[in-house]
């Protein structure tokens, strides 16, 4: 799959206790952005954060969250985003998701994704 130089950026702003159908949404997501065959997805998990309730969340010893912020990073083309925001708009619940333009440098598999396992 190639991607072009001008491509999106969808980025999905939850909660790590958030769930889609007793799993973590941030999983369930990327795992349906792989089934939609989109380029690629990433998941960061932050230290510390707040929504739009303006509760904290972090990861202090002394006052341990259960609910660190989680960002889910997707790039593609815009159509196949605008073809997954229905999707996620079932399985999000909460959260913020932004869309923004973002210029392609290089996208390619890495010389371990190419090389066939040694039996």
């Amino acid at each position: 799959m190639n991607l072009p130089h001008d491509a999106m950026l969808l980025r999905i702003f939850i909660g790590e206790s958030d769930r889609w159908h007793h799993q973590p949404l941030y999983e369930a997501l990327v795992l349906k952005a792989r089934e939609m065959h989109l380029a690629g997805a990433t998941v960061l998990r932050g230290p510390i954060g707040f929504g739009k309730s303006s509760r904290i969340h972090t990861a202090k010893i002394l006052r341990l969250s259960l609910d660190l912020p989680m960002v889910i990073e997707i790039v593609d083309t815009e159509e196949k985003l605008n073809a997954f925001l229905p999707v996620l708009d079932e399985m999000l619940k909460g959260g913020l998701v932004t869309l923004e333009k973002v210029r392609v440098i290089d996208y390619r598999a890495g010389p371990e994704a190419e090389t066939p396992p040694q039996v």
